[in-house]
């Protein structure tokens, strides 16, 4: 690697060490190490740990949330074409910074704020998703939330989907759940 580095390297070589192991490994000296420069490059960046860790969140809330319902938009023009986008794209996401992500908030009040903000948000999304394809508005917020909470419950189980998995929810689960 480079002597320094700009601050987006420090934040994606943290957010690749909270994913892989943990919270407590994101520290200072173990990125400069694995980085292959000197704790002066961070430094020069962030005020300190906190600073990186403040980063770390609005740069997920961002990649996580954000980024993927602007791609969807792009990509689709139907609801029931970026329900299948969206359900594509999360399927097979890793899944490994969104339970570290959850794993942080449960020790943390104000990461766990900006989860459930992200959370709010992310079913929003689905339940206009499912409004625009005829779901009654009464049950379009249910049928969001339970979609969601299978999504991280997925997650959970292990980090992505078997294509197998995929093409299963995709083709019978999500034809299901989009019935007005």
């Amino acid at each position: 690697m480079k002597d320094s580095l700009d601050r987006s390297a420090w934040v994606a070589a943290g957010l690749a060490t909270l994913a892989a192991k943990g919270l407590d490994a994101v520290r200072v000296e173990r990125l400069a190490a694995d980085l292959k420069v000197t704790k002066g490059s961070f430094y020069w960046h962030f005020r300190d740990r906190a600073d990186l860790l403040a980063m770390m969140v609005e740069t997920w809330r961002t990649s996580a949330t954000t980024d993927i319902i602007t791609r969807v938009e792009a990509r689709a023009q139907e609801p029931a074409d970026r329900l299948k986008a969206l359900f594509a794209t999360v399927l097979r996401a890793d899944g490994r910074l969104e339970m570290a992500m959850r794993d942080w908030a449960a020790r943390d009040a104000d990461v766990g704020a900006a989860v459930a903000a992200a959370d709010d948000r992310r079913v929003a999304y689905v339940e206009a998703l499912f409004a625009g394809v005829g779901v009654p508005e009464a049950e379009a917020g249910a049928r969001a939330r339970f979609a969601y909470q299978a999504l991280i419950g997925h997650f959970r189980m292990g980090a992505g989907a078997a294509e197998e998995r995929a093409r299963e929810a995709l083709d019978l689960i999500l034809p299901l759940m989009s019935r007005p």
